[in-house]
């Protein structure tokens, strides 16, 4: 992966473009810190489709399967019938 500034991004965009298409992601940085990647938006979407889970794959998944608390019968009380007339 090839590191570009961001000013150098910015001055050669198309450059840095044709690279991403060509080469992969490129990663960009701004005073040395990595902050950004420009990635082809085919691999985008791979990565987007592999980051969230199918609704089959939630459903059987164990955190899907909690116990759920009911209380024990018997213990919960009961309104009082009032009759207003």
């Amino acid at each position: 992966m090839q590191t570009w500034s961001a000013q150098e991004a910015r001055a050669r965009f198309s450059e840095f473009l044709d690279t991403c298409l060509a080469e992969g992601p490129q990663m960009v940085t701004r005073r040395g810190v990595e902050v950004a990647v420009l990635v082809p938006v085919d691999e985008w979407r791979r990565l987007q489709a592999c980051s969230r889970p199918s609704l089959k794959q939630l459903l059987l998944s164990k955190a899907a399967r909690a116990d759920l608390l009911f209380p024990a019968r018997g213990s919960s009380r009961r309104r009082r019938n009032t009759v207003s007339g």
